[in-house]
């Protein structure tokens, strides 16, 4: 029957997968509106009891996530190629860069930037537990280490991991564009059966919802943004038309394309930016900012075994729960989208390079951003007269954070138009990137689909979002961070079976190295007990000695991929050993060499 509907609908996908993650999203949005109050609270009682009993989860996941990632950078799988072992990549290094940071964190960036730091230098979170009082230079330390751990390497670390995988098994093993793909090495041909079908509807509804939260953050701040410089009331009203015009521009880059749409929003977007970024750190206190930014970032990295394993054990004052845990959870939600894009646009790269590519170039950016907003409203409330924490973390006024933080500098009202520009692209960018991977995901492969799918996620992706935002129980943000942190659970639980699905593909591939083979030594011992020895019967002293003496040359070094009867060069130096050439300008001491011939004639007599 799918099969007959799919061909009516003139559409070209999976339809198990297509219809089955529709279906879900229908039935969500279906469910919601009808059953508003019921559903709440059964959302609200099931993301407390994760909240409370599941919390570590999530952070002692996400921190082994990071160290698998560093060993296998670091190690001999490091140098594998993502892609023909002759393939060079598709974009060049400010392009690939730009792509992935407007995919994956631009808009968390606008959203949080100043946000995050006030908020907790107005509350410290860890104040009951090590006695922070609220406003002072501590907060200010405090409130930078967990910043820079939200957003830096463990955020990144979410998006790296599956892209990685994404990366290898679609450009090396050539599988489908898929999340089930990546369990290939532990399901076989059944990627293609009930159980592949399951992963991939699962990631499917996951990035969808994901996606639909991010854009619901974006919406109340650009709602917040258009209220300060119009004056247009903050509304369910008018959140619904920013989700529309944005759902609407996405639907337009969608149709555009990767290299039309996607790619050059990214670039514009990326420098406007870093032109607002610029701006901040000129117009205002710009030596603090350096100092202050230089200064946290080297007591973030002295800090980040602890931040990395911190649950508030003894405080227990549930602040980790409402920061870190959503912030994992709503993170890892979408990285499947993520994931397939940046591995989409990275192959020819090697592991190494797109470890610490993805890795450490986003986190980098971010602590440039983070350290320059927050140390410039750390100016504000400490020098120029304050309000910001009154806002943010008095009123909550989460989402307009940004804007008032603006009105400190030249040109408030041009600043805030630019930096509603920036959100609204960023959120474009992220919606567009979705739907497209979205319908990659479901599709299985990359090929021409009809333009109504990709189409059809972009709107469900929109309609999910008004539907959380308008008609869940909750609203607003509270009602984003519950379903989120229920929706990033499953996510949770395939990391480590990526893991390991990596890790066994590239065993498989590479092949397992011997052990080192080194030359063998006769026994050697002290002469008084080699004369002993050879004075009495019981002992045999034909391999022992008194000077160290092999018993064979030194193994022949090669390369593991070229098939070679006979090592090349002369034995005896590296260079010959290994096949290498000599260094220029240096001659061997050795100013005379037998002819190869005669060295077999005393070789072999015969």
């Amino acid at each position: 029957m799918l099969t007959r509907l799919h061909d009516v609908l003139r559409l070209r996908t999976s339809p198990p997968i297509f219809f089955g993650s529709a279906g879900v999203i229908i039935a969500f949005v279906l469910v919601t509106i009808v059953f508003t109050e019921p559903l709440d609270a059964a959302v609200t009682v099931a993301s407390e009891w994760l909240y409370t009993n599941l919390g570590w989860f999530y952070i002692l996941g996400l921190t082994l996530f990071l160290v698998f990632l560093i060993y296998i950078a670091l190690g001999r799988f490091g140098r594998v190629k993502l892609g023909p072992h002759d393939e060079v990549p598709e974009h060049s290094g400010p392009a690939w860069f730009a792509m992935l940071f407007a995919a994956g964190i631009g808009s968390i960036l606008m959203f949080w930037g100043v946000a995050e730091p006030i908020s907790h230098f107005g509350d410290p979170p860890r104040g009951p537990s090590l006695g922070i009082e609220p406003g002072t230079a501590d907060a200010a330390a405090d409130a930078m280490n967990f910043t820079f751990y939200h957003f830096t390497l463990h955020t990144w670390t979410i998006f790296t991991l599956p892209a990685l995988c994404f990366a290898y098994f679609i450009h090396k093993r050539n599988l489908p564009p898929r999340v089930s793909s990546i369990f290939q090495p532990i399901l076989g041909e059944r990627i293609h059966g009930p159980i592949g079908v399951f992963i991939d509807v699962v990631s499917i509804v996951g990035t969808v919802f994901g996606v639909a939260v991010s854009l619901g953050l974006g919406a109340l701040q650009i709602n917040s943004g258009i209220h300060r410089v119009l004056g247009v009331p903050e509304s369910a009203v008018w959140q619904l038309v920013i989700i529309g015009v944005v759902g609407g521009v996405a639907m337009i880059s969608v149709a555009l394309g990767l290299d039309r749409g996607i790619k050059v929003l990214s670039n514009v977007n990326i420098w406007m930016a870093v032109g607002v970024l610029a701006f901040i750190l000129f117009t205002g206190s710009t030596l603090f900012v350096l100092r202050g930014t230089i200064e946290s970032l080297g007591r973030y990295v002295m800090n980040l075994p602890e931040l990395a394993l911190w649950n508030d054990t003894f405080a227990n004052t549930g602040w980790q729960t409402e920061w870190t845990v959503f912030y994992w959870a709503w993170t890892i939600s979408w990285s499947p989208f993520v994931g397939i894009f940046i591995a989409r646009i990275s192959k020819g790269r090697t592991i190494r390079q797109f470890v610490s590519g993805v890795l450490l170039v986003p986190a980098g950016f971010s602590v440039l951003w983070f350290g320059i907003f927050g140390f410039s409203a750390f100016d504000i409330e400490l020098n120029r007269g304050g309000g910001l924490v009154e806002s943010v973390v008095d009123q909550g006024d989460v989402p307009g954070a940004l804007f008032a933080f603006l009105e400190h500098y030249p040109a408030p009202t041009l600043l805030s138009v630019v930096a509603i520009i920036l959100v609204v692209v960023f959120f474009i960018t992220s919606v567009d990137s979705a739907a497209l991977v979205t319908d990659t995901m479901a599709n299985g492969h990359e090929d021409f689909n009809p333009l109504g799918q990709r189409i059809f996620w972009a709107v469900a992706i929109a309609v999910v979002t008004a539907t959380l935002l308008v008609f869940s129980g909750s609203g607003g943000l509270e009602a984003l961070e519950k379903i989120i942190v229920l929706v990033g659970l499953p996510f949770f639980v395939m990391g480590y079976f990526q893991m390991y699905a990596m890790h066994r593909a590239l065993r498989e591939d590479a092949g397992e190295l011997p052990a080192m083979r080194t030359r063998t030594w006769k026994k050697v011992l002290p002469p008084e007990e080699y004369e002993r020895r050879q004075d009495e019967d019981e002992h045999d002293t034909s391999e022992t000695v008194v000077e160290p003496e092999a018993l064979d040359e030194p193994p022949v070094l090669r390369d593991p991929y070229v098939d070679q009867d006979h090592p090349t060069g002369t034995p005896g130096t590296l260079p010959a050993r290994t096949g290498s050439a000599k260094l220029p300008g240096r001659r061997s001491k050795r100013t005379t060499r037998p002819p190869q011939s005669d060295r077999q004639d005393r070789e072999d007599p015969e």
